[in-house]
């Protein structure tokens, strides 16, 4: 990392924390804190749900996957786009309907108290040990690139992440979700081109790459894996909170499955360019540690300075996905917990207060969890292991509740103890249990689970869940008494966003992205000027973003200039 690197680095902590001052003006009330007052931009909610669905895995993960075994990391990441378009074609202007706050509210009117409880604290715990190895993977990633000690960096980018979201709420988490989606393709397009440009001879790419690397599947990775890949991803953005908060945050049930339409889109025509960077750098480079393919494509291209973007570009890929689940969840602590059972008359100040608070001691707890990840060995994986064993089980009950009028909280409960049950049993009984060995009678049973874990894992993991929930709709007679009030509230007409979008059009959301892409391409054309590695690459990149930015300010203006008059005779 050389001075420049840092400077931009810096420049882009500095536009997060600029960005969460402006969010926090327009936070008046616990609703604008935790949806937006709905009036988000479906196109913001958008881009805000793709981000979420990165992470450090992303780089490390899927860049690994792609350098080792090719277009199969391409395959992977198109099912989000997917499951993102069939969320949209049947779910997500559902949970617009519902004219709720939270997620959380959802649950303690379809499932009770006692399903709130229930749902809220394995899903907290869940996220929590999630998002922590999360924050420890980038951490772990980044000290490889800066003089930080580990510990301090863990603090360091999770307390960052903390501030900015206890300020200014899902407005913050919207509005840095599209920087950090901007800063994000800007990076990996500049990377992927340059890397092109290294490629002298594409017949000598070809010859240095296996023969199966432009297929996209592969033994671990089969089309059982694929379409199982789309059916947990179905419900992940059909159910978890972070995902229903972006469904929720928009003006009308049509803005909530355009929002998801974006996402999917996106998920079908960037995954390719994406993985450009490993993909490319296979042809190049062979025999390096895969989950480092990444970040060594990216160094072996970019001039100073333009790593500290990268890094950036890292750091938001985590960082969308943590204050995300800050935000949902202080949401659904404040408003469902606190609000409806501590004190049902707190004003709307002291819900943003202690919507703060919650936001803080989430984090705080985030934080201190990803320190301890290093202490537990490799638990780490077990952890993450339990987490995936977790994810249909969790949401699909509750994405069931939104259309059935069966399932109740008895059948949630149910699907979710089996499931998880039935999953471990089978991942941690059988697959790699060092107590049966070769001549026992499991040995073929325990061999066959641990040789196919992914198939497994969708056999159990996915179509156990669903096949209760089908059994529960076909044998149960009676109706859940919950479900009546949920087909009441998606009878009712939808609420109005909130004072802040009373006039036709709001600029906040389009000023942040002007001013965004302008202050990159211009920190991209200082960088080019300073240095003459890539030059002509940089000044090229950085005039067609000050012409998008322009173009931008000139719509802008349009938008925000009084209409004409009419003049009649």
């Amino acid at each position: 990392m050389t001075t420049p690197d840092y400077l931009t680095l810096l420049l882009y902590l500095v536009g997060l924390f600029v960005i969460s001052s402006l969010s926090a003006k327009r936070t008046k009330n616990q609703r604008d804190m935790f949806s937006a007052g709905r009036s988000s931009p479906w196109w913001a909610a958008g881009l805000s749900g793709f981000m979420t669905m990165f992470s450090a895995a992303t780089f490390v993960v899927w860049g690994g996957i792609a350098y080792e075994l090719g277009l199969v990391a391409v395959a992977i990441n198109t099912c989000y786009g997917i499951a993102a378009l069939l969320v949209g074609y049947f779910v997500a202007s559902r949970w617009n309907r519902m004219n709720i706050s939270t997620p959380a509210e959802f649950v303690r009117i379809r499932f009770g108290k006692t399903g709130l409880h229930f749902f809220t604290w394995i899903m907290l715990a869940k996220r929590i040990l999630g998002v922590s190895v999360s924050l420890y993977a980038l951490s772990k990633l980044l000290i490889a690139l800066m003089p930080l000690n580990l510990n301090w960096a863990i603090v360091f980018f999770g307390s960052i992440i903390i501030l900015y979201t206890m300020l200014g709420g899902l407005w913050a988490v919207l509005m840095t979700d599209v920087l950090q989606f901007i800063v994000l393709t800007v990076v990996v397009f500049m990377v992927a081109v340059l890397m092109i440009g290294r490629v002298e001879n594409w017949a000598d790419f070809m010859a240095a790459v296996p023969d199966s690397f432009f297929s996209p599947t592969a033994d671990r990775y089969g089309w059982l894996f694929l379409c199982g890949w789309v059916t947990i991803h179905f419900f992940i953005i059909g159910a978890e909170w972070a995902f229903v908060q972006r469904f929720l945050s928009v003006r009308s049930p049509l803005d909530a499955r355009k929002s998801a339409y974006l996402f999917g889109i996106l998920y079908l025509v960037t995954p390719l360019f994406w993985m450009l960077p490993p993909l490319l750098y296979r042809g190049q480079v062979a025999g390096v540690d895969k989950e480092q393919a990444y970040i060594l494509a990216a160094q072996s291209v970019l001039p100073p300075g333009l790593m500290g973007l990268m890094i950036a570009a890292m750091f938001s890929a985590t960082a969308s996905m943590v204050s995300s689940q800050l935000n949902v969840f202080a949401g659904g602590l404040t408003n469902d917990f606190y609000k409806a059972l501590i004190r049902p008359k707190a004003s709307e100040r002291s819900l943003v207060l202690v919507g703060r608070v919650f936001t803080s001691v989430l984090g705080v707890l985030l934080v201190a969890t990803a320190i301890i990840v290093p202490q537990l060995g490799g638990a780490e994986k077990l952890v993450v292991t339990i987490n995936n064993l977790l994810v249909v089980p969790l949401y699909a009950p509750a994405l069931w509740g939104l259309f059935s009028r069966k399932i109740g909280i008895r059948e949630m409960v149910i699907v979710i103890l089996v499931s998880f049950t039935v999953g471990a049993v089978l991942r941690f009984g059988f697959a790699g249990n060092p107590w049966i060995v070769k001549g026992d009678t499991l040995y073929a049973f325990a061999q066959y689970l641990a040789d196919n874990t992914k198939n497994v894992e969708v056999l159990v993991g996915v179509m156990l869940p669903v096949a209760m929930l089908f059994a529960f709709e076909w044998l149960k007679k009676k109706d859940d008494k919950a479900a009546g009030e949920v087909t009441r509230m998606l009878s009712e007409p939808s609420a109005p966003p909130s004072e802040l979008s009373d006039s036709r059009f709001d600029p906040f959301p389009a000023t942040m992205v002007m001013t965004s892409v302008l202050v990159i391409g211009g920190w991209i054309f200082l960088l080019g000027l300073w240095q003459d590695e890539s030059r002509t690459e940089l000044m090229v990149f950085a005039f067609a973003l000050l012409f998008l930015g322009g173009a931008l300010r000139a719509w802008l203006v349009r938008q925000l200039r009084p209409p004409t008059p009419d003049v009649t005779d």
